[in-house]
């Protein structure tokens, strides 16, 4: 067994996502010490919402490397083995630098609060818009993108999985982007229910905000080998790492290239390490040899743990 891990981003959140792990003391530890961090009950955010305010993307993105790096805590301390290599899903390699030693937790939440306001900011609300186009190639999706562009920003953003990709930018372009990958035969266009074109050359202001962030951050070599989403390569140059995470602010999300380059490496099982299910299916239909499992509960984690006997 060869085992990476995984780490959710934004979108996995849901209120009482931590009530299934029970009363793990690592989950409690590390709620209590984001909430010291943030100067705010993080915990009393998860367990009881509102939905909407812990959908704000101000919180989610702390509270889900929160809630990804307790996870991956709770793991360890039950006896879990460190994995080989580690990569994250947009926010989610944030929480996988922490696991990796490359970033403190307490360096790491400030800073993704940060990157929250940033994107929030970098293209008002409305203007832009996200949508998933399932059942079409890469290079399809990028052709439907630069024949709706028509002088204004459409961009393939999110390469998930094989024919699940995400659109992004102005709203209307995205509108036209997914007529046209409809007229190319993409079996579904979906709008997402997002604040922002995340990942799209709009958020352009927000990698400029977080260059300037992390030149004052501490970035480490990390002990386990991370996968960027930028490249899908592994790095350990701390001023390299800087420039892939505020890379990644504005250009695609390579996920597809992450997997295999786990598989590549011999890796033969992949666990999400974190609340909700989106990473793992994406992992069967990138590569259907890697065996997949998602750490949602404290049951998946005596599974996993029997796994790694």
């Amino acid at each position: 067994m060869k085992l990476a891990m995984v780490f959710p981003g934004q979108g996995s959140q849901s209120v009482g996502m931590m009530n299934a792990y029970g009363d793990l003391p690592e989950i409690r530890h590390t709620i209590a010490e984001a909430s010291d961090i943030l100067g705010e009950n993080i915990g009393k955010l998860i367990a009881e919402g509102p939905a909407g305010e812990l959908n704000r993307t101000v919180n989610t993105q702390p509270v889900m490397v929160t809630a990804d790096v307790a996870v991956y805590r709770a793991w360890r301390a039950l006896g879990g083995e460190a994995p080989c290599m580690v990569a994250g899903h947009s926010l989610g390699e944030y929480a996988a630098l922490v696991v990796a030693g490359a970033l403190s937790f307490a360096d790491c939440l400030p800073l993704v609060r940060l990157r929250a306001i940033a994107m929030q900011e970098a293209v008002p609300e409305g203007v832009g818009a996200m949508a998933a186009i399932l059942g079409l190639d890469d290079d399809a999706v990028m052709a439907a993108c630069l024949e709706a562009s028509q002088g204004e920003v459409v961009e393939a953003v999110n390469f998930n999985a094989p024919a699940q990709v995400v659109i992004a930018g102005h709203a209307a372009a995205v509108k036209r982007g997914m007529d046209a990958a409809k007229s190319r035969g993409a079996k579904r266009a979906l709008q997402l229910p997002v604040s922002a074109p995340f990942h799209s050359s709009l958020m352009a202001p927000a990698a400029l905000r977080l260059k300037q962030a992390l030149a004052q951050i501490a970035i480490e070599a990390p002990s386990i080998p991370v996968i960027h989403n930028l490249n899908a390569m592994t790095c350990t140059q701390p001023d390299k790492i800087r420039e892939f995470l505020f890379g990644q602010a504005d250009h695609p999300v390579r996920w597809t290239q992450c997997i295999m380059a786990m598989a590549a490496c011999g890796v033969t099982h992949v666990y999400e390490c974190g609340p909700g299910k989106v990473l793992s299916p994406l992992t069967k239909r990138i590569c259907a040899d890697l065996q997949s499992l998602a750490l949602t509960d404290r049951d998946a984690i005596s599974q996993g743990l029997q796994a790694n006997v």
